[in-house]
């Protein structure tokens, strides 16, 4: 489906990838990892043919779509999310606009026998015809389907995409690439703004997915529930094995120490070799073995090992002072934007070194609630924080503070004080930045690098209280994993925003849940969190003091056979939108036939009985996935 070869990208002088060879075929999932500034995002941007690189070749099977998620979107305003969503329609909703401008003539002329009615009465046969084969009669349903698989409400698909945060216009762009059905799909970080509900959809949709997929992550439990391939972009070469990548971080090492033994072997026979030359060589009588020798030796092709990129940050969190017992006291804290309450009567008691973990769907007040902590935002109730309490803040989008045309340097000396302003070089070393790096202005840097930035500007200033919210946005996996062990060795207290389930593991002994308006405790870590919002959504309703009372055999029995019900219909539901899915993309390729050899399948009576069959059957399915829903939605 797609060939790259010997493909080359550099700037400035040094290569981000030099000479990289591989092939694409339909059922890969392809999780492309590396380092920040590796340049996947570029091999991305190549891939799409947004940008041209330097040298090499990528050859594509005809007519291959393509879709692409890039990390910054753009949105015209005054679209409702539907409005925006149906623009993945582009050519059908051209269809519904001629076939409703003739139907609105056809309804007001009265000159039925005249060639012009005649003509809109053919016009309106045609594109009718053609909106059938583009999937006019499904593309309402189909888009209702993935925005709510996505985390949109009934009640939001009228409202406008001005009043939606950039993770749910991420959202809605992510849903109309779905909803195009390309061959090939580029996804750059889909997960930096999603729930774990609608991770959880993402991952069984695109493990469903017939074409190409090929992802930047820096999910790990994303990328090992979704792909089966793994390419890795290291030091301007790439590593390509057929597994997912936890399998395949076994495998390279595997391979690395191979290479090491198998080098280790061959450099005691070159030294052996060697002697022996040396030997031969102070022999006139043996000087033709020696020359021999010496011959072999130039043949010998040098074991090279691959090379590791192993560098990664230095950083971790000093307490500056200890503060009092309680933290953070909040009572009746109450949030409206306009007539919309998110946050309503919450009362929360932080107390001095605890881990707290805040999760839930976007939307329901995590955020609201660390920016009312922060004083950031206006809001009704009482926030009072301890005595000694010192904050350290690091919001969802604290790299768009940073000023884009000012260098790394003078980014952390704006921000520095007297005492720690002669540390500042070493501070940037610690995060990466060495060398000529500091003299970049930040906008060149990517995601993954103003992050790392924007981490190690706030170590300028003096921290007992850590509030973070999804630090790990843009961060690589080595990176991600530098920071969890740095927060977890943090003996102050932590408050945590993140929807990273791989990243939260081990991270908090609290978990407080945002739905509703209100917040919800778990005494737990994130897998017991889990655990138990896994078993209250199995029930018709929630039930959180009844877990803790002893139950009736039979009421365990019934939890049981509920649980085993449920998950027989889960994966009837699974199969019904794979064969969904496969039908789709075969009546798309029929569609384009028809498009192309329209005479000749008109007369083909065989192929219209097939495709009206295809027709029925995804009727059939639809019917049938909304009565399964129905079913999971009652046990």
């Amino acid at each position: 489906m797609l060939n790259i070869h010997n493909l080359s990208v550099s700037f400035g002088g040094t290569y981000l990838f030099e000479e990289v060879t591989f092939r694409l075929g339909a059922g890969d999932r392809v999780g492309l990892v590396g380092k920040n500034g590796a340049g996947k995002s570029t091999m991305l941007k190549i891939l799409s043919r947004e940008l041209e690189p330097d040298s090499g070749v990528i050859a594509t099977e005809k007519e291959v779509s393509i879709g692409f998620l890039k990390q910054d979107i753009d949105f015209i305003q005054g679209r409702t999310i539907l409005e925006e969503a149906y623009q993945a329609f582009v050519e059908i909703k051209e269809v519904e606009g001629k076939i409703e401008k003739i139907n609105e003539q056809l309804a007001t002329r009265t000159d039925y026998e005249s060639d012009d009615y005649s003509k809109l009465i053919e016009d309106l046969s045609d594109y009718t015809h053609r909106y059938e084969i583009l999937g006019g009669y499904n593309y309402v349903g189909d888009t209702e389907k993935i925005l709510l698989g996505l985390g949109f409400k009934r009640e939001d698909f009228d409202k406008l995409t001005d009043t939606f945060s950039g993770g749910w216009r991420m959202r809605i762009e992510l849903a109309k690439l779905l909803l195009q059905y390309n061959d090939i799909l580029l996804l750059d970080e889909p997960t930096n703004h999603l729930d774990i509900e609608s991770i959880i959809w993402l991952e069984q949709f695109l493990r469903n997915y017939p074409g190409v997929v090929i992802i930047v992550s820096h999910d790990k439990m994303f990328l090992d529930n979704v792909t089966n391939r793994t390419i890795e972009i290291s030091l301007g070469k790439i590593y390509d094995f057929n597994k997912s990548y936890s399998k395949y971080l076994v495998l390279r090492e595997e391979l690395r120490e191979k290479q090491l033994a198998t080098q280790k072997n061959q450099g005691k026979k070159i030294e052996q070799t060697e002697k022996l030359i040396e030997k031969f060589r102070a022999k006139a009588s043996k000087a033709s073995m020696a020359q021999s020798l010496i011959k072999k030796l130039d043949k010998v092709e040098r074991i090279e090992v691959d090379e590791d990129d192993n560098s990664v940050m230095n950083i971790s969190f000093p307490v500056s002072v200890t503060p009092g017992r309680v933290v953070v006291e909040a009572e009746d804290v109450t949030k409206k934007y306009g007539e919309k309450t998110i946050l309503k009567d919450i009362d929360l008691l932080v107390e001095r070194g605890s881990k707290i973990a805040f999760v839930g769907q976007n939307g329901q007040g995590k955020s609201t609630l660390i920016k009312a902590i922060t004083k950031d935002i206006d809001y009704t109730g009482t926030i009072k924080l301890g005595h000694n309490v010192q904050l350290g803040y690091f919001a969802q989008n604290q790299a768009e503070y940073l000023d884009g045309e000012i260098t790394l340097l003078e980014t952390m000396e704006n921000a520095a004080t007297d005492t720690n302003r002669s540390k500042v070089r070493d501070m940037l070393g610690a995060f990466l930045f060495r060398g000529d790096d500091v003299e970049k202005k930040v906008k060149v840097l990517s995601g993954g690098e103003r992050n790392r930035l924007a981490l190690c500007k706030l170590l300028l200033q003096p921290i007992n209280v850590l509030v973070m919210d999804e630090p790990t946005n843009h961060l690589d996996i080595k990176s991600k994993n530098v920071l969890k062990a740095a927060l977890q060795q943090f003996e102050g207290t932590l408050l945590l925003v993140s929807h990273d389930r791989d990243f939260l593991q081990g991270m908090s002994n609290i978990v407080y849940e945002f739905k509703d308006q209100k917040i919800k405790e778990y005494l737990g870590d994130i897998n017991f969190y889990l655990e138990q919002r896994n078993l209250e959504n199995m029930r018709e309703v929630e039930k959180r003091d009844v877990v803790k009372e002893a139950k009736p055999k039979e009421n365990k029995q019934a939890s049981y056979q509920d649980q085993k019900k449920n998950k027989a219909l889960q994966n009837k539901l699974s199969k019904i939108e794979s064969q969904i899915q496969q039908l789709e993309k075969d009546i798309k390729k029929d569609d384009q036939r028809l498009e192309k050899e329209y005479e000749k399948l008109m007369a083909d009576a065989t192929f219209f009985e097939g495709y009206q069959d295809k027709k029925k059957k995804l009727d059939t399915l639809m019917e049938n996935w909304e009565l399964v829903h129905e079913e999971i939605e009652n046990v």
